[in-house]
């Protein structure tokens, strides 16, 4: 199934927990207030692998990191435990904001990349299609590992049998079909 992730209107006709995202995103306005920043849901929520504490992870492209910085903390500054963190990876500027919006946690993660090129959309892809492929017994068995604690990318990774760094063996898939 093709599903468009780069508008939450998928999410409204998804599982209870989706829709309730969907409701709390279109209330809160957030994609809307991030509009200009090209946010993508990304993430367990939108491939239906969420397990409890899972947070929703929406990333933006962020060129002017001080002019987004001020930006968010003015709209999202007032939500509970609202913190902003930048720094550099790999030579890479990149800013994390986490706050608390009604039960969820949100994390806002921003990159002077185009969102559909970060890795965030590009490993959600890729498990979208092996999902797809591999159907629901596999989706129980990645639920089964990030309940132990596994984070998401490792998960497909064991399930997979890939060597090496996770995060880079599944970027290895993109054009798998």
């Amino acid at each position: 199934m093709n599903i468009n992730y780069m508008n939450i209107e998928y999410l409204a006709e998804g599982t209870p927990i989706q829709k309730e995202v969907y409701q709390l995103l279109k209330q809160e306005r957030i994609m809307e207030q991030l509009e200009g920043y090209s946010p993508i849901l990304v993430g367990t929520i939108p491939l239906d692998i969420n397990v409890e504490g899972s947070d929703l992870d929406i990333i933006c492209e962020v060129s002017d990191f001080d002019s987004f910085e001020r930006y968010v903390e003015i709209k999202f500054g007032s939500y509970e435990g609202y913190t902003c963190i930048r720094r550099y990876v790999d030579a890479v500027q990149r800013i994390k904001v986490n706050f608390q919006c009604g039960h969820w946690p949100i994390e806002l993660f921003g990159q002077d990349i185009p969102t559909q090129e970060q890795n965030g959309y590009r490993h959600m892809i890729i498990e979208h299609k092996i999902l797809e492929v591999h159907g629901k017994q596999f989706k129980d068995r990645v639920r089964t590992l990030k309940q132990s604690g596994v984070k998401t990318e490792p998960a497909f990774a064991q399930i997979l049998g890939l060597e090496g760094d996770p995060y880079q063996a599944l970027l290895e898939y993109i054009d798998w079909e």
